[in-house]
C-alpha cells in the first residue's frame, strides 16, 4: 500500500475539490422561443429576465437564449416548437393554444374570471398545476407560470362606445374567450401577433385593439390612432404568462436544475407582478398627462351583457372533453371560495385609493 504523506493528502483533496469545477463547466445550452417582440415591456421583458435568471441560478451550467418572435418560429407557434423539439423551451400565453386545447384558456385568464393572486393560488394550492401538467402532457411539454402582466385594460377604440349597438361590426384584435364574447355581441375579433398592432390599426384593418396593460400598450404607439382607453378590460382580469419546456428536456436535466427551472419561473412571476404595477402607474400618467389618451369605461350596460355570454363560454369549453370538464370545475371552485374575499379586498383598495386621491 502507497504511504499516506503530506504531499499526497493534499493531492487527492485538491482532486476531489476540482471535480465539482470541472462538472459546473459542463454548460446545458437552450434555446426559448417566445411570441413578443425583444424586451416588450412585461411578458418580453419577463422572457429575458427568466433566462438570466436560469443562468446565474445555476451557475452557467444552464445558459437560456432568447429568440423573440418570428426570429425561429412565429407568435402562435411556440407550442409547436416546443413539443416538436425544435427548440427546447418557450415563453408564451396559455390561450395561444385554444384551438388545440379549449381548457388552456384558464392558465391565461378568462373573462370575469380569476385574478392574478387568487389565479396564482388556484395553480400553487387549488389542483391548478397539477391539471395543467395532465392538459399539456400530450403536447410534449410542462408548463409553469412565469410571468404575469396584472389586470388588463378593455382595449384602445377609434370611437367612443356608448352602448351595446356600438359594439356591432367592429373589428377588434382581441385573444382567448374574450375574443368570442365580442363575438356574441356583434363584433368581429381579428388574431394579430403584438409586432403588427400598430401598422392593423394605422392601415384600417382593425377599429380597435385589446392588448395588455399600460406599460405594454405604450409601447406598441397605439394611442396615436385610438384616442379612447377602456376599463374594465372584464376579457382579461389576468395576465399569466407561461414558461413551456420540453418533456425530452426536462427529463434530461438533473434534479438540482429541474429545482432551478421551477424556482426561476416562481419568482418571475412574484417579479413581473411588482413590476407591472410599478411600469403601469407611470405609463397611465404617460398616456394621459403627454398623449392625451382618454380613459373611459364600458357602459354598464355592456357589462351586464358580456358577463352571462362569458358563462356559456365557460360551459361549453367544459363540454369539449373529460379533462377540459375537471379544469372548469376546480376553477369555477376557486372562483367560489375566493369570491367573498376577493370582493371585500377590492372594494377596500378602492376605497383606500379615493381617500388618497381626496388628500
Amino acid at each position: 500500500m502507497k504511504k499516506l504523506t503530506r504531499r499526497t493528502a493534499l493531492g487527492a483533496l485538491a482532486g476531489t475539490l476540482a471535480a465539482p469545477s470541472i462538472a459546473s463547466a459542463q454548460t446545458t445550452r437552450w434555446r426559448m422561443a417566445t411570441s413578443w417582440p425583444r424586451n416588450l415591456p412585461g411578458p418580453g421583458v419577463s422572457a429575458q429576465r427568466l433566462a438570466e435568471r436560469i443562468r446565474t441560478m445555476s451557475g452557467g451550467r444552464l445558459e437560456v437564449d432568447v429568440f423573440p418572435a418570428g426570429t425561429i418560429v412565429p407568435a402562435f407557434e411556440v407550442l409547436d416548437a416546443v413539443g416538436g423539439g425544435s427548440v427546447e423551451m418557450g415563453h408564451t400565453a396559455a390561450f395561444y393554444w385554444r384551438g388545440k386545447m379549449p381548457a388552456s384558456v384558464f392558465y391565461t385568464t378568462v373573462p370575469f374570471g380569476l385574478g392574478p393572486i387568487d389565479h396564482l393560488a388556484w395553480l400553487e394550492f387549488g389542483n391548478g398545476q397539477a391539471l395543467w401538467d395532465e392538459l399539456y402532457r400530450s403536447h410534449g411539454v410542462r408548463a409553469f407560470a412565469a410571468g404575469n402582466t396584472g389586470p388588463c385594460m378593455g382595449g384602445w377604440f377609434r370611437n367612443e362606445i356608448r352602448s351595446v349597438a356600438d359594439i356591432k361590426g367592429l373589428r377588434i384584435r382581441v385573444l382567448g374567450i374574450g375574443g368570442d364574447v365580442f363575438s356574441r355581441l356583434g363584433a368581429t375579433p381579428v388574431t394579430i401577433p403584438a409586432a403588427d398592432i400598430i401598422t392593423s390599426m394605422q392601415t384600417g384593418a382593425i377599429d380597435a385593439v385589446e392588448f395588455l396593460a399600460p406599460a405594454s400598450d405604450l409601447i406598441t404607439g397605439v394611442h396615436k390612432v385610438a384616442p379612447f382607453y377602456y376599463a374594465p378590460g372584464f376579457n382579461k382580469p389576468n395576465g399569466t404568462g407561461e414558461a413551456l419546456i420540453s418533456l425530452k428536456a426536462w427529463e434530461a436535466l438533473t434534479p438540482d436544475l429541474r429545482a432551478i427551472v421551477s424556482e426561476a419561473c416562481r419568482l418571475e412571476h412574484a417579479t413581473a407582478l411588482a413590476d407591472a404595477a410599478w411600469q403601469n402607474a407611470q405609463a397611465l400618467a404617460t398616456l394621459v398627462a403627454a398623449h392625451g389618451t382618454r380613459v373611459v369605461f364600458f357602459p354598464e350596460a355592456l357589462i351586464d351583457v358580456a358577463r352571462p355570454v362569458a358563462r356559456e363560454l365557460i360551459r361549453e369549453i367544459g363540454a369539449t372533453s373529460p379533462l377540459a370538464g375537471r379544469i372548469v370545475e376546480s376553477y369555477n371552485a376557486m372562483l367560489e371560495r375566493s369570491r367573498a374575499w376577493s370582493g371585500l379586498s377590492a372594494n377596500m383598495a378602492a376605497l383606500l385609493a379615493r381617500a388618497q386621491a381626496r388628500r
